[in-house]
C-alpha cells in the first residue's frame, strides 16, 4: 500500500518537471524573439510588399475617413483577401521608430511568434507540457514557418490566425458539452481572424463541425441519439455569441466581406476560379503552367522542404492520433478525441482536397504554411508518445532520445543559419539541399535577394566614385521591380528593357537569363546563385528573359 507522503511527493515532483519542460519552452520563445528582434531588418521585399503597403495605407484611410474614402473596397484583387496585417502594420508605422518596410517585418515576426505561442499551447492542451515543447521546438525550427513569418503578408498571419481559432475548438472539444465564455470568445476572435485574413479559413468550420459530428455519433452510442443531439444543441446555442464575434472580428480585419451580404461567396467563388493569366513554373525540372500542376505537387514539396525530423514525428503524430480516435477504450473520452480529430483534419484535410480538386498552384507550398503547426503539434503528441515509451528502460535510453531530438532539430538551424536571410528557400537532404533542388525547383520566388542586390551595387557604386552620364543609373531587373526601387533610391530608374541599361539585376530562377556580359558580383547561398548583378553598359542585350526550357545553374 502506498504512503499518502509517498504520492504528495511523487505529485510534487511532477508539477517540478512540468515547471521545468514550461521554462524550457518559454526559453524558445524568448531566444526565438531575440534573434527576430537583432535580424529582422535583414529580410528584402517580394513581389507584393508595396502592394500590401499600400493597402494597408488605404484601410487606414477607410477607417479614418469613416468610411468615406472606399478605394480599399476595390484595390487591385487585394479586397478580396483580409488586410488585417496590412492595417496593423500600417498603423505600427506610424508609432515605432522603422521604416515601413522595416516595420513590416518587425510586425511580421511579432505576429509568427504568437503562433508558436499558440501552437505550444495548444500541443501542452492536448498532450502535456512535453508534447507543447516539442511541438514549439519543431515549429521554430521550421524554415518554412520561420521564413515566411517575417516577409508572408498573406499566408503567415494566416497560419496563425488558423492555429488560434483551433486552439479556441480544441478548448471547447475538451469541455463538451459546456464550452465557458472564455472558450467562446478565443474560437469566435480565431474563427473571424481565419475566415477574415483568406476566405480558406473556412477550413476552421469543417474542423470544428466533422468531429463534433463525430462526439455526437459516439455520445449516442453510449446514450441515446435524441439524448446526444439534446446535448449538441445546447452546445451549440453557447456559440451563438462566438458566432456574432466571429462576423464582427471578420469585418473588422476585412471590410469588404461584410459591405454586401454576399461578398463572402463572391470571394470563395473567385478564389474557386483561377484569376490571372496563366505562366510556367519549375516543378520537378519541368516547366509545366500553373493550372496544370500535378496532384503530387504539395505532399512532393512538403516531404523536399520541411526538416526531417518534423516530417517524422508529424506523420507518426497523424498516424497516432487516427488510432486514437478509432480506439473505442484508450482513446480518452469522446471530447479528447474529437479534439484529436480537429487537429488531424487541420493538418491534412487542406492537402488531401488540393489532390483531390487540382487547383492551380504555385511558388511552392507558401499557400500551406497554415497547416504547419497542427502537424508539428501532432509531431510534438508524437515525441511525447515515444519519451514516455523510453522512460521504463532508464536514463540512458531518455537521453538518447533528446539527442536525436536536439540533433534533428540543429540541423534546419544550422540550415537557416547559412542561408539567412532566405530560410523560406530551404530544401532538406531528401533534396540535396538548395544545390540540389536548384535544377528542378524554384527557390527564391519572392524575389528577396534582388533587395540585398541592390544594396550591393549602391555600395560598389559609392566605393568607386562613379556618376551616370544621364542625371540616373537605368538598371534592368528581371524580378520584382518595387523592391529594386525601393532598395536603390531616387538615383536610379528600373526596366525591364536592357537597351541602353547601365546594369542589370537578375534572380536567378529559370526564366532569368545569363548575359554575355562582365558580372560584378553575385548573391550566394550554400554554393547556389541567387542574384547576378552585370554590368552592361556599351553591350547590346536585347531581353532579360530566357527562352521557354530552364536555365541550368
Amino acid at each position: 500500500m502506498h504512503h499518502p507522503a509517498a504520492k504528495s511527493i511523487t505529485v510534487s515532483s511532477g508539477a517540478a518537471v512540468a515547471r521545468r519542460v514550461d521554462l524550457c519552452a518559454i526559453g524558445v520563445l524568448v531566444l526565438t524573439a531575440v534573434v527576430a528582434a537583432a535580424t529582422f531588418r535583414d529580410y528584402g521585399l517580394g513581389w507584393d510588399d508595396y502592394t500590401h503597403s499600400q493597402y494597408g495605407d488605404l484601410l487606414v484611410s477607410l477607417y479614418a475617413s469613416g468610411f468615406a474614402d472606399k478605394r480599399a473596397l476595390s484595390f487591385v484583387n487585394l479586397y478580396m483577401y483580409g488586410g488585417g496585417f496590412d492595417l496593423f502594420a500600417a498603423l505600427a508605422a506610424k508609432i515605432l521608430p522603422f521604416g515601413l518596410f522595416e516595420t513590416r517585418r518587425l510586425v511580421g515576426a511579432a505576429v509568427g511568434i504568437i503562433g508558436l505561442f499558440v501552437t505550444w499551447r495548444l500541443g501542452r492542451q492536448l498532450g502535456g507540457p512535453l508534447a507543447g515543447l516539442i511541438g514549439l521546438i519543431l515549429l521554430t525550427t521550421c524554415p518554412l514557418y520561420y521564413g515566411h513569418m517575417f516577409i508572408n503578408a498573406k499566408d503567415g498571419p494566416f497560419a496563425v490566425a488558423s492555429i488560434i481559432a483551433l486552439l479556441g475548438i480544441v478548448r471547447a472539444f475538451a469541455e463538451y458539452p459546456q464550452a465557458t465564455p472564455a472558450t467562446v470568445a478565443l474560437s469566435g476572435i480565431g474563427v473571424g481572424l481565419a475566415v477574415g485574413s483568406r476566405v480558406m479559413g473556412g477550413f476552421a468550420v469543417l474542423d470544428a463541425l466533422l468531429p463534433l459530428l463525430f462526439i455526437v455519433a459516439v455520445h449516442s452510442r453510449a446514450s441515446a441519439l435524441k439524448l446526444a443531439l439534446a446535448e449538441c444543441g445546447a452546445f451549440l446555442l453557447a456559440f451563438l455569441p462566438g458566432i456574432i464575434l466571429a462576423y464582427l472580428v471578420m469585418g473588422m480585419v476585412w471590410p469588404w466581406s461584410v459591405v454586401a451580404p454576399l461578398n463572402l461567396f463572391h470571394a470563395v467563388e473567385y478564389f474557386s476560379n483561377f484569376f490571372e493569366k496563366p505562366w510556367r513554373e519549375l516543378f520537378d525540372g519541368q516547366l509545366i503552367p500553373v493550372p496544370d500542376m500535378p496532384r503530387s505537387y504539395v505532399p512532393t514539396l512538403a516531404a523536399l522542404q520541411l526538416p526531417e525530423i518534423l516530417l517524422a514525428l508529424g506523420l507518426c503524430g497523424i498516424a497516432g492520433a487516427i488510432v486514437a480516435v478509432a480506439g473505442r477504450n484508450r482513446g480518452g473520452s469522446a471530447g479528447h478525441r474529437g479534439a484529436l480529430l480537429a487537429v488531424v483534419l487541420a493538418a491534412t484535410l487542406p492537402i488531401l482536397i488540393t489532390i483531390v480538386a487540382r487547383p492551380a498552384m504555385y511558388n511552392g507550398i507558401r499557400h500551406f504554411v497554415f497547416v504547419l503547426p497542427p502537424f508539428a503539434v501532432l509531431g510534438g503528441l508524437a515525441g511525447a508518445w515515444i519519451a514516455r515509451r523510453l522512460e521504463p528502460l532508464g536514463r540512458a535510453a531518455l537521453v538518447a532520445g533528446a539527442l536525436l531530438l536536439f540533433v534533428g532539430a540543429a540541423s534546419p538551424v544550422i540550415a537557416m543559419a547559412r542561408l539567412h536571410p532566405y530560410e523560406y528557400t530551404h530544401f532538406n537532404r531528401l533534396a540535396g539541399g538548395v544545390a540540389g533542388a536548384r535544377p528542378r525547383f524554384m527557390l527564391d520566388y519572392w524575389g528577396l535577394s534582388l533587395t540585398q542586390a541592390s544594396r550591393q551595387l549602391r555600395a560598389l557604386i559609392a566605393e568607386r566614385g562613379e556618376q551616370p552620364t544621364r542625371g540616373t543609373w537605368t538598371v534592368a531587373v528581371c524580378g520584382p521591380h518595387p523592391p529594386v526601387t525601393v532598395a536603390l533610391g531616387p538615383q536610379f530608374t528600373t526596366t525591364w528593357n536592357p537597351e541602353g541599361a547601365d546594369f542589370a539585376m537578375m534572380l536567378g530562377e529559370f526564366y532569368c537569363a545569363k548575359l554575355d556580359a562582365p558580372v560584378l558580383f553575385e548573391v550566394v547561398r550554400d554554393g547556389v546563385v541567387y542574384a547576378r548583378v552585370y554590368d552592361i553598359r556599351g553591350r547590346s542585350i536585347t531581353t532579360l528573359l530566357t527562352v521557354p526550357g530552364i536555365d541550368q545553374q
